[in-house]
């Protein structure tokens, strides 16, 4: 059996960068060949970065990104890389988008591979399966492909194919099982959500063993705008046996020396050509062609021992979720060109867990917290603050607000709830203020909770760029401070978050004695309800069946539905969960729906 070294390049593109994200192959193609590697596969959409939404209708981008992968195919052989096969992710097209007055049944913009070698793109393959739930709006966009690409490499049959095409059962990988191939690979652009690591492997063993082949899943790794992917590329064998899996949230090139079968009948091709040079078509199920190109023939197995690439396990919940909030915030602001950013500490466990966030993804010069103190602010928030300040390394400033609010209250007649308002949204004035004058990109830190039942002011504590904890729920915050600890003290370094801030009852401090218990539900009631409602769209009637107390569920629900205007203002943040604010969650906001008693 051929053996051939497989090259996974799980790496971090930038969208629009077609310039960088081509370099970053170069550089890549440059390591896997010093490692030689038979065959090295990059992510999707690789050289635009992913996803790149509305850009596909604009045809200067299009065409640019056919225009960078034909010089990356010149460049990548000028640097004496021809040799190597690379499987890179681009935008393409044969026909203009849906919008335009000239579309085409059947042709348009395509989510493509591209298969580079000896200095020319010598293979092209269109994502059959194209999403259209949850982040995703790839009908949108893209044009399914009709073909399947079998490419001959090192005497092995090798299929390409994209993300989606993986999640559905038929089409590209049950052709592949009729077109005899060895390996198909699979290149990624596959968005983090909890315990999705958990849900890949068993879907990859079912593809390959849906196709009777090896299967190499690339996934790419970086934050863009609220998504985040984890990498978790791994390769697997035809009868489900996990090679090779790479680390998440990291950068890394997984190398494995995989033994592959020759195609049938010794390797002789009996389809009439079609087609240019080279390429041979098959008719099979599906709707689906098969358009075969040979590369190279069978050679010698690698020298000196076996390379393998290792297997990574996947670490606990919390330790996970950590690594991607903090990858996804360090991109977004580094992405953006952000010098640092600015946050309110308040005391409270939100902010705390914001700061500490922060402080991991970017570096405690790069983090300012402000305290900002009123005549209701505690002193165990006030030194809880400046505590984290300590333990952090953060730079910390105290700007007591209580003179402007006053300033305001001698000028107009306010109470109540709208003096509470105020003394929020001060805040934000003075943390806009601090962003203008020198340059940081404010964070909020409101919960996913907050965010559900609009427990936050506009203007005010929801005042920011970005919001590292848009899609984490309240007790998950408590969660992560404790794990995040823990692991600080299992190293031996001092933990960043003071108990006390994780301890003490939740409260916004904006009223004498004030705390979230006066007008929510405990969260260790509120949470389930909202998890429930929010992420699995399971209605009144579903919640009372589940044990949720009516009454309580009248309330929460109500505040929800009503709260819809909040959210659609809000920053944005990370995806952690299976269905976010904002790109997964849809709802309008003029709405007289209920989910009545």
């Amino acid at each position: 059996m051929p053996t051939l070294r497989l090259a996974l390049a799980q790496v971090n593109p930038t969208v629009g960068d077609l310039t960088g994200n081509a370099e970053i192959v170069r550089r890549v193609a440059r390591d896997a060949a010093a490692a030689g590697a038979h065959l090295l596969a990059f992510p999707e959409m690789m050289l635009t970065g992913y996803p790149v939404e509305d850009l596909v209708f604009r045809q200067s981008f299009t065409a640019a990104s056919r225009e960078a992968l034909h010089r990356l195919a010149a460049d990548l052989a000028a640097d004496g890389l021809g040799d190597l096969p690379v499987v890179v992710g681009y935008l393409d097209a044969d026909g203009p988008p849906a919008i335009s007055a000239d579309a085409e049944p059947g042709r348009g913009p395509r989510n493509a591979a591209a298969l580079l070698h000896s200095g020319a793109v010598v293979a092209t393959y269109f994502k059959h399966h194209l999403p259209n739930y949850g982040v995703f709006d790839e009908d949108r966009y893209f044009v399914p492909g009709d073909t399947l690409t079998v490419v001959r490499l090192g005497g092995v049959d090798v299929a390409l194919t994209i993300c989606e095409d993986l999640w559905q059962a038929g089409g590209p990988f049950a052709v592949a099982r009729q077109a005899g191939v060895g390996l198909v690979v699979n290149i990624n652009g596959s968005p983090y959500e909890l315990n999705k690591d958990d849900i890949r492997l068993p879907l990859v063993r079912r593809r390959a063993a849906e196709a009777g082949a090896t299967i190499a899943y690339v996934n790419m790794v970086g934050g863009q705008d609220e998504l985040v992917f984890d990498g978790d590329s791994m390769i697997v064998a035809a009868d489900g046996t996990l090679l090779a899996r790479a680390p998440q949230f990291v950068e890394h090139l997984l190398l494995h020396d995989v033994a592959l079968p020759e195609p049938a009948g010794g390797g002789a091709v009996t389809s009439e050509p079609a087609g240019a040079a080279g390429e041979l078509l098959e008719q099979h199920a599906d709707h689906l062609r098969v358009v075969r190109t040979h590369r190279t023939d069978a050679q010698p197995a690698p020298a000196g021992p076996p390379t393998i690439g290792g297997i990574i396990e996947p670490v606990a919940d919390e330790a996970e979720v950590w690594q991607a909030l903090v990858l996804g915030l360090r991109d977004y602001v580094r992405k953006n060109r952000f010098p640092s950013v600015v946050l309110g500490l308040s005391g409270g466990i939100d902010s705390a867990v914001v700061a500490a966030i922060a402080v991991d993804a970017l570096g405690a010069d790069q983090v300012v917290g402000v305290s900002m103190p009123s005549q209701h602010s505690s002193e165990h928030s006030r030194s809880d603050a400046a505590e984290l300040a300590m333990r952090t390394g953060l730079d910390y400033r105290i700007e007591p607000i209580q003179p402007m609010v006053d300033t305001f209250l001698a000028n107009m007649s306010l109470s109540g709830v709208t003096v509470e308002n105020l003394q929020a949204r001060v805040r934000g004035v003075i943390l806009m203020a601090l962003s203008n004058q020198e340059g940081h990109l404010v964070l909020t830190t409101g919960n996913k909770s907050e965010l559900a039942v609009g427990y936050s002011t506009l203007y005010g504590d929801s005042v920011g760029g970005f919001n590292p904890l848009k899609d984490v729920w309240k007790t998950l915050v408590w969660k992560l401070a404790r794990w995040r600890n823990a692991d600080a003290a299992s190293r031996g370094e001092t933990p960043p978050i003071p108990e006390s801030s994780i301890g003490k009852p939740p409260s916004a401090e904006l009223s004498p004695g004030q705390l979230d218990s006066d007008t929510l539900p405990d969260y260790s009631v509120l949470d389930p309800i909202l998890m429930a409602y929010v992420d699995t769209d399971l209605g009144r009637q579903g919640l009372v069946e589940a044990g949720h107390d009516p009454a309580v569920l009248d309330r929460v629900l109500r505040m929800v539905d009503t709260a819809e205007y909040k959210r659609r203002q809000s920053a944005p943040g990370m995806k952690i969960s299976m269905k976010a604010f904002g790109r997964d969650r849809r709802l309008p906001i003029t709405n007289r729906w209920r989910e009545h008693g």
